[in-house]
């Protein structure tokens, strides 16, 4: 059976499964959706929604996580839409190590799901300001002690 524990308040529980997933990289939640998304070492592998924390699956590891009782996320878009994010079993939510496992396939198969992504359709780092033109040092001294040049005499 594939329930995950409950917590009192939605940050408290998105922290809980942070830990879960700590020993397995550097791990952050990033809000969205009316949930979190987690990243481990910038690899997004998990959502939560509803106090629930939901693992990244693909063709390969779908069918373990099947054949534990897991259950796909499901939200309505003109219709059910399921996602290929998966509940983990109630034991892996019961320690680090118990998660390692799971979290171990969420990782390998969003680093799939990354490397059969084509260049072009992966994010694209934010534009950055061009940098000002360097001005010598002796420029900038000159300036600075140059009286302004008045009209009046």
């Amino acid at each position: 059976m594939c329930k995950t524990a409950r917590m009192p308040a939605r940050h408290e529980f998105a922290d809980f499964c942070l830990e879960l997933l700590r020993p397995l990289g550097t791990a952050r939640l990033r809000r969205m959706f009316g949930g979190h998304g987690i990243y481990v070492d910038d690899v997004f592998v998990a959502i939560i929604s509803s106090d629930e924390l939901y693992l990244k699956t693909d063709d390969m590891t779908r069918p373990v996580f099947a054949a534990a009782g897991c259950r796909p996320f499901v939200f309505e878009r003109d219709g059910p839409t399921e996602t290929s994010y998966w509940t983990v079993p109630a034991e892996a939510m019961e320690s680090p190590a118990q998660m390692q496992p799971w979290a171990r396939r969420a990782i390998e198969a969003a680093l799939r799901a990354r490397a059969a992504k084509p260049a072009s359709a992966r994010r694209k780092p934010p534009a950055t300001k061009p940098a000002a033109p360097a001005t010598p040092r002796k420029a900038r001294a000159a300036a600075s002690r140059a009286k302004p040049i008045s009209g009046k005499r």
